[in-house]
């Protein structure tokens, strides 16, 4: 893999994706909020034992996991990575803030989204659960209440004080592209989002815009 500058600006975008992955749901919205087009390749993640452990999908991303980001000889397979890697080649519109700590702001709650709440109703960490321990349905749906509602909780607090539409300030950027994956991964796990009325004052907004709509699970080629 090369360094990240090889990537020509005009080059075709490839993503390999899946419709309902949170993970490739923020890279969709990132595109979408740069205004880059790309080729969807859909790796479905149950199909076939899932589509995403085959020797062909692992030949594109070793992990197994979705999304994989390539253009040109670049291949990028972490959504926050891809994220960064947009917002260092196409800086207009921009995914973070000018001031620092602003940026560091958006970056925390994109990162406590991506690593503290989203793997523990990752779907292989649930299959996992079920298929080495036993976790029944009723499990599951307690397990999924649990660490969703307590990621939830503070990222509420937290962003509670904050001022503007979205995560941080009036513009969207790239805490907005990680919450509201998370916040329809809740939806789907019947999770009451009532009590978190600033997320899903945030969730309301970004889905009103365009990119967020474009980027929606519903509207992707593979949706079910």
């Amino acid at each position: 893999m090369s360094a990240p500058q090889s990537g020509g600006a005009g080059s075709p975008i490839n993503l390999f994706d899946y419709f309902r992955s949170s993970a490739a749901y923020r890279v969709r919205i990132g595109l979408a909020l740069k205004g880059l087009s790309f080729q969807s390749h859909p790796v479905h993640l149950v199909r076939d034992g899932g589509q995403q452990l085959l020797p062909a999908y692992r030949a594109h991303n070793p992990l197994g996991l979705v999304p994989t980001f390539e253009q040109d000889d670049v291949r990028i397979t972490q959504s926050l990575a891809i994220l960064e890697y947009l917002e260092e080649r196409h800086p207009a519109p921009a995914l973070l803030p000018v001031d620092p700590v602003a940026r560091a702001r958006a970056r925390e709650i994109a990162l406590t989204i991506a690593c503290d709440i989203h793997p523990l109703n990752n779907l292989r960490t649930l299959k996992y659960l079920t298929q080495e321990f036993g976790m029944t349905p009723d499990a599951r749906q307690a397990w999924l209440t649990h660490w969703i509602s307590e990621g939830f909780a503070a990222l509420e607090l937290y962003l509670a004080g904050g001022e503007g539409r979205y995560c941080v300030g009036d513009t969207p950027g790239l805490a907005d592209c990680c919450l509201i994956p998370q916040m329809f991964n809740a939806r789907r796990f019947n999770i009451d989002v009532s009590r978190y009325p600033r997320l899903v004052a945030i969730d309301a907004a970004c889905n009103a815009l365009p990119a967020f709509q474009a980027a929606h699970p519903s509207r992707q080629a593979d949706a079910e």
